[in-house]
């Protein structure tokens, strides 16, 4: 669960630390008083994109610090392992974001840096925010089978895993086979060119790595007579005048003198005679090398005519030998085909047919999983919906092949094939007895959405283990007994996970097991927003206000404690239900 929260100038909050519980969170206040800074600042938490424009003025960054305390058995464990993140299992997990005025973000995972990806693979594991925007979502039938699939994940999931392997080695052979059938008459044109180049360079009979070798034996060769000469010198200096000589000498004295002072002398007289084998050696080795020295004029011009061959190759083809041999390769499997067109169209359109046939397998697979959650899926939430007072509401999920006039024949049928199978997938609703469904975005108000979504929600969070469920004012639209139901549901909804809301009706906020103030205030003439942890007085004051507005009367006082001592039986009744 979360358990801390701190954020630091992050639009109009300056400083914030707030403390959480388990159980059931509302957020209320004024509109406009800063209620959903809160949930923004946990979204950054959970690695969504952030930019200078949210950062207090005067400020030069903004600070976010959670705390999250964990099962071992929680699965983001297992992904800080994969991602290289030290951390003990039942031990709290801090992430800490701080975004500058120039938009640059830096987040910590327990001290640890991560990026922006790595952050949100995490934070999608800790916290689920659901905001108005995905009533949309909703609305929008493209992204229903989305919703399908997530639903049936366990069952969907390694089917789905299936197709989209087979997919994506079907779509290369097809991009294979269309690219070469759409060779155009400038591709034939260049065959001749090919041939030219391939020739060119073959018979250069290039080796990886010639060009620099030359270029060092060139040289060499080059400064022959210098080498010779230095090398000469250095020798008869060292060994043919007396070097060496004068140096046995002074090792002949010493070891007269070592037997008088042994312990003063010896290891002298072992460097020195360490030295005389080393410069002994290193004469040898002088003379064999300037018997190696090579007077070979005729090789030099060999090699200054190799390299110009080599220049003229990599003016063409390539900086490097190895680049010239790339190219050679690459021009060298494109002759290859557009030669043998024919020959290699007939492979391709082979393979195609085998990998399409086993990709259509796979594909049946994952439609008739689909049908199977999307009746379960259907039941679900009617189910939920009984409890969010649309009893009457009848829903199916209509699954649908994907028609194409240019997709591929399967069985009769044009079908087109997509990285997500063949389907299509849309709500249909039916509000009312004796009406017929119809989709979900053409009759649904924001009421009915609000209660469809929170029932897909309630849903997803037995199975998703995601512990931070946030809604954002998900009550909209509705009022009376549909409100109440909603607050049932979300006070539910927290007996498996952690759920906050923001909200301005007191039906829901009643059922909160914490509730927390949010409001501005101006102080040295800078508006700030503050976040107070409400105590049962300060709920009933709260709640009077979002009863009567402005003017808070004994009556709204007296109706909110009401509303707070019969959400209290109704929640210990429901308990006791559970646990019956």
């Amino acid at each position: 669960m979360l358990e801390t929260l701190s954020i630091r100038n992050l639009a109009v909050v300056e400083a914030v630390d707030v403390h959480f519980f388990p159980g059931f969170h509302v957020l209320t206040g004024e509109t406009g008083a800063g209620k959903s800074i809160i949930i923004d600042a946990l979204g950054l938490i959970a690695g969504g994109r952030g930019s200078g424009d949210s950062i207090r003025y005067g400020c030069e960054k903004a600070e976010m610090e959670a705390l999250f305390s964990l099962p071992s058995s929680h699965p983001v464990w297992e992904t800080l392992d994969r991602l290289g993140i030290g951390a003990q299992k039942e031990e709290h997990l801090i992430i800490r974001r701080e975004i500058t005025l120039q938009g640059k973000s830096t987040s910590r995972v327990n001290g640890q840096m991560v990026n922006l990806s790595m952050l949100r693979e995490i934070g999608e594991q800790l916290v689920n925010i659901h905001g108005q925007h995905e009533h949309q979502n909703l609305l929008k039938a493209e992204r229903h089978l989305g919703l399908l699939d997530t639903y049936g994940d366990a069952i969907i999931g390694p089917l789905k895993a299936v197709y989209q392997e087979r997919y994506t080695a079907f779509a290369k052979v097809e991009r294979e086979l269309r690219e070469l059938q759409e060779s155009s008459q400038k591709a034939y044109q260049m065959l001749d060119l090919y041939r030219f180049q391939l020739e060119e360079i073959s018979s250069a009979a290039l080796k990886p790595g010639e060009d620099e070798l030359l270029s060092e034996e060139r040289v060499k060769l080059s400064h022959s007579e210098k080498m010779m000469d230095s090398v000469s010198g250095a020798y008869e200096l060292l060994y043919d005048r007396q070097g060496l000589e004068s140096i046995g000498k002074v090792i002949s004295r010493l070891e007269d003198a070592v037997r008088y002072d042994e312990k003063g002398l010896k290891s002298i007289l072992e460097q020195l005679q360490s030295s005389y084998y080393q410069l002994e050696d290193a004469a040898f080795q002088l003379r064999d090398y300037r018997e190696d020295i090579e007077f070979n004029p005729q090789r030099l011009e060999d090699i200054e005519n190799r390299l110009d061959l080599i220049t003229g190759l990599r003016r063409k083809y390539g900086d490097s030998v190895e680049q010239i041999l790339a190219y050679y390769e690459q021009i060298h499997r494109e002759t290859d085909l557009l030669e043998n067109k024919d020959e290699y169209l007939e492979k391709l359109t082979t393979k195609r047919d085998e990998l399409l046939a086993v990709l259509m397998d796979a594909a049946v697979e994952l439609t008739e999983a689909r049908r199977i959650c999307a009746d379960d899926l259907a039941t679900q939430v009617e189910g939920e919906l009984k409890d969010l007072q649309m009893e009457r509401t009848s829903l199916k999920v209509r699954l649908e092949t994907l028609e194409d006039p240019r997709g591929i024949e399967y069985q009769g049928q044009r079908i087109r094939l997509t990285r997500q199978g063949i389907d299509s997938a849309e709500f249909m609703i039916s509000p009312n007895p004796g009406e017929p469904l119809r989709p979900l975005g053409k009759i649904a108000s924001g009421g009915e959405l609000s209660r469809i979504m929170l029932a897909m929600k309630s849903i997803f969070a037995r199975t998703d283990a995601i512990p931070v469920l946030i809604f954002d004012e998900v009550d909209t639209g509705v009022s009376g007994r549909a409100a109440q139901s909603i607050a049932d549901k979300l006070f539910k909804l927290s007996s498996s996970c952690q759920v906050f809301s923001i909200t301005h009706l007191p039906q829901v906020a009643c059922m909160a097991d914490h509730q927390y103030l949010i409001r501005k205030k101006v102080e040295d003439e800078r508006t700030m927003t503050e976040v107070e942890a409400l105590t049962e007085d300060g709920r009933v004051k709260e709640l009077a206000r979002m009863l009567g507005g402005v003017e808070i009367t004994e009556k709204t006082l007296h109706h909110a404690q009401e509303m707070l001592n019969l959400a209290g039986a109704s929640k210990a009744a429901q308990g006791k239900r559970d646990n019956d």
